[in-house]
């Protein structure tokens, strides 16, 4: 049997238990939201034992050489005793500076925060409610403008989504940690053609990398593809419509499955990217949203002929089912 102290206190781990859950089982309040090493939300610090590789990976070397590691997915060996703490120091605190709502389904949540934030459009943050609860979104801000903004899917009983629509208020704080994430613009290579695609809230990061590229001076087309069910779940379409309007090389691509028009294309967004780009040849690529989609599209662009290297995803996963310490309210 494995051993986890956490604040003074040893907590036997059962076999092939994580250290997450192993914690919350025990009552004691641990943030996470994926559970499966993706979101980073649940990040602790180890400060003596042996952490085994697999709890470290994807994370930057700054968090590796500091003892940082995944709770999710640390599952230390029989015997081992391993002394853990929080990762207080990697939360900035933030306070909701607006909420307006995008479309019925997608709320727009703007931040600001106590400290600065470095980060790059497209890259997700962790946010965490002041009980512990936390979710992982996109930015789609850009750093030159002061605030964080997320795009937030409202879920049918979704914890956090619900609480942000019903009961949040304008001031109230929370703390955001991280970034994380690869999917961002890097300057160079301005000719390049770029293609982007998501579904739903998968639009979030792409609508801060689009703004990025152009402000960089990006030279190349630009293609984004946004599809979603219905036109319902459609949008930013005025804004990006005004945004090509203003930029030759940017060209905007709604679609939806069920209810096109003469705007927004009808079909999956496979066949509608393989109208526009059917050889994708040294484009550059992000991918975000739905993860089935996000690893079909990936699968089939670099069987067309796009450079694994060129191809960045973020498929989003859904939120586990959040699980309460003992004796929380």
């Amino acid at each position: 049997m494995a051993r986890v102290k956490h604040e003074s206190r040893w907590y036997p781990l059962e076999a092939e238990e994580s250290v997450l859950d192993g914690l919350l089982r025990q009552g004691v309040a641990v943030p996470n939201a994926c559970r499966a090493g993706a979101c980073q939300s649940c990040l602790m610090r180890a400060l003596s034992g042996d952490v085994p590789e697999a709890a470290r990976a994807g994370l930057k070397d700054t968090l590796r050489t500091q003892g940082y590691f995944l709770a999710c997915v640390c599952r230390p060996v029989t015997g081992a005793e391993l002394e853990v703490a929080g990762a207080d120091a990697l939360r900035v605190p933030a306070r909701i500076e607006s909420m307006s709502l995008l479309s019925p389904s997608v709320l727009r949540v703007r931040l600001t925060t106590d400290a600065s934030f470095d980060y790059r459009a497209g890259q997700y943050v962790s946010l965490l409610r002041a009980d512990g609860l936390a979710r992982s979104y996109s930015l789609a801000s850009l750093p030159r403008e002061g605030l964080l903004e997320l795009h937030v899917r409202l879920v049918p009983g979704g914890a956090m989504s619900g609480w942000l629509v019903r009961e949040a208020r304008v001031g109230d704080a929370m703390a955001v940690q991280g970034p994380a994430g690869s999917c961002f613009y890097v300057p160079g290579r301005p000719e390049q053609p770029l293609l982007l695609a998501g579904t739903g809230t998968g639009l979030a990061p792409l609508y801060g990398i689009v703004r990025d590229a152009l402000e960089a001076g990006h030279t190349g087309p630009i293609w984004l593809f946004h599809g979603a069910r219905t036109p319902e779940g459609l949008y930013l379409a005025d804004e990006l419509r005004e945004l090509a309007a203003r930029n030759v090389g940017f060209h905007y691509r709604p679609g939806v499955l069920t209810g096109g028009s003469r705007d927004v294309a009808e079909g999956a967004l496979d066949v509608l990217i393989r109208a526009e780009c059917p050889k994708p040849v040294g484009y550059r690529a992000w991918l975000c949203g739905d993860s089935d989609l996000v690893l079909s599209l990936r699968k089939k662009l670099f069987l067309s002929g796009l450079s694994l290297k060129d191809l960045h995803a973020d498929a989003f996963l859904p939120s586990a089912p959040r699980v309460e310490a003992v004796g929380a309210r």
